[in-house]
């Protein structure tokens, strides 16, 4: 179900009736989407911690450790590493967000709803099931999948310098974000390298291009401004999480100022987690989505 801040923003982007967009919205997993999960190494995830603050992060293993036991299930058969910042949270049920993502097809979904550990594995039941466009996803290809000890994690409240380069380099990461009775969500966010700013150690920016005018990331923004950011070195292993708050600039002078901007999204960094090894796959670049502006 839209709620008001997807309403709030689509009226302010100029869409003239509420829009669910045009793939099917729905508590249900179809039986192609269980499918397609079950074909996957890795599904990104994102919850917010016992302090509040959101993070996104991802789960690994051979193709078949996600599945759909029924219409309205998932289970992982994994759960977040000790140095992970969702380690732990799962002992009692709370909303995550999901996306299954195929950067060699550029296919993918997303999934929300609730979830809570079992053993060595999370158990989701769905409340949002819907697929997405290939807009702005960079084709990759996957050259293995690395079970290896994650290496520890470094934690600060701001960026190193060697951090905020991995993001000025970045074509792609994942943005969590939440609202108050309307759960979870994660989306994929690409475009040409560099198309995140990076502003001293504590703030980011990045141009919001035209995807399917249903805002749900803008949308959950619009009522809380938390948010966690996942980058990857996709080469070398690293996975950076970032969490902070955003807001959207709709400044049409700024926007037209970055190409394919629709508008500006700035975030507020308070904390910053990097895995050495957090990312458990290997990926070869192909080409870049023909979307990228």
């Amino acid at each position: 179900m839209i709620h008001e801040g997807e309403v709030a923003v689509q009226r302010r982007a100029g869409v003239r009736a509420p829009k669910m967009g045009s793939a099917r919205v729905g508590a249900d997993i179809p039986p192609v989407a269980a499918d397609f999960l079950s074909e996957q190494p890795m599904i990104v995830v994102g919850a917010a911690d016992d302090a509040g603050a959101l993070w996104a992060s991802a789960l690994y293993g051979w193709p078949g450790f996600v599945t759909a036991p029924d219409d309205r299930t998932v289970v992982i058969e994994a759960v977040p590493d000790e140095a992970d910042p969702l380690a732990g949270l799962f002992e009692r049920e709370r909303d995550l967000g999901m996306i299954a993502i195929e950067p060699q097809t550029r296919r993918r979904m997303r999934i929300n709803g609730r979830a809570v550990r079992d053993g060595e594995r999370l158990v989701v039941h769905t409340q949002q099931v819907y697929s997405n466009c290939p807009k702005y996803i960079q084709g990759r290809r996957s050259t293995g999948l690395y079970l290896a000890e994650e290496g520890a994690a470094v934690r600060g409240t701001g960026l190193s310098a060697e951090q905020a380069g991995l993001i000025a380099r970045a074509d792609t990461f994942f943005i969590a974000t939440a609202a108050a009775g309307q759960g979870a969500d994660v989306s994929h966010r690409g475009g040409a390298p560099g198309f995140v700013a990076v502003e001293g150690d504590r703030r980011l920016s990045f141009p919001d291009y035209q995807g399917n005018s249903m805002y749900m990331t803008l949308g959950n923004l619009e009522l809380d401004a938390r948010c966690g950011l996942l980058f990857w070195d996709f080469e070398g292993g690293r996975a950076l999480h970032v969490t902070g708050d955003a807001r959207t600039d709709w400044d049409p002078e700024r926007a037209a100022s970055v190409p394919g901007a629709k508008r500006m999204v700035d975030v507020d960094v308070t904390g910053v987690v990097e895995i050495v090894g957090g990312q458990r796959l290997r990926w070869e670049f192909e080409e870049p989505s023909k979307f990228n502006p």
